[in-house]
């Protein structure tokens, strides 16, 4: 595990930003059980935290995608990360909206991008994929070339994987499902039987019981 995962994984179970209750699981709109629920909104009201994030994120991208020329923020979580992450590459910022606005001018991305710029975009989770898959076409459609999507967290699904690889677009996140399952163990936040339930859901979501 590296260290930054470990520390984001670390920051999101103290404030409470991931909370495991592999015995009392959550419904997901799809109606799937999931042991597990997310809230990467409220990173933003601590800023030792977010700094974390945003170090994480400007480094990654220095390292893997050193083009970059716009950082791109999904609507809406990942909006304040993105504004972050521009300020400390000393990048412009621009942000998509799930849809085009029904008024005004009917945009749907906000800021300035050029034909031909260098994109990546970020979002605070990453499931499925889905959401910010559609963001990226709206980038891709204006003539952005997206380099790397990157999140605060993923939950690793198989079905996240196959999605990008589908829309040929690297993933990135500083920290993941398997590696925060992990730091909760260590940290007794979960026992023994609870992260064997925790791993068997990551294994099979929709097939998942709680008795597992």
């Amino acid at each position: 595990m590296s260290e930054i995962a470990a520390t984001i994984a670390t920051d999101l179970l103290a404030i409470q930003a991931v909370t495991l209750r592999p015995n009392a699981p959550f419904t997901w709109a799809s109606g799937i059980k999931s042991p597990i629920y997310t809230d990467n909104r409220l990173t933003i009201s601590y800023p030792e935290v977010r700094q974390h994030i945003a170090s994480g994120i400007a480094a990654i991208i220095k390292r893997d995608c050193p083009e970059t020329e716009v950082i791109a923020g999904v609507a809406t979580a990942g909006i304040p990360h993105a504004a972050w992450v521009a300020a400390e590459l000393h990048l412009p910022l621009i942000y998509v909206r799930s849809k085009p606005k029904d008024h005004g001018a009917g945009r749907q991305i906000e800021g300035v991008l050029k034909p031909g710029e260098k994109v990546v975009m970020l979002d605070d989770l990453i499931s499925t994929g889905g959401s910010v898959l559609q963001a990226a076409e709206a980038v891709q459609a204006a003539g952005g070339l997206i380099q790397a999507v990157g999140s605060i967290f993923s939950y690793g699904l198989d079905a996240a994987t196959r999605n990008f690889a589908a829309a040929k677009l690297p993933l990135f996140s500083l920290s993941n499902y398997s590696e925060l399952i992990k730091v909760a163990r260590d940290a007794d936040y979960i026992n023994d039987d609870e992260l064997a339930s925790l791993h068997a859901w990551r294994q099979d979501p929709e097939h998942w019981d709680v008795q597992a």
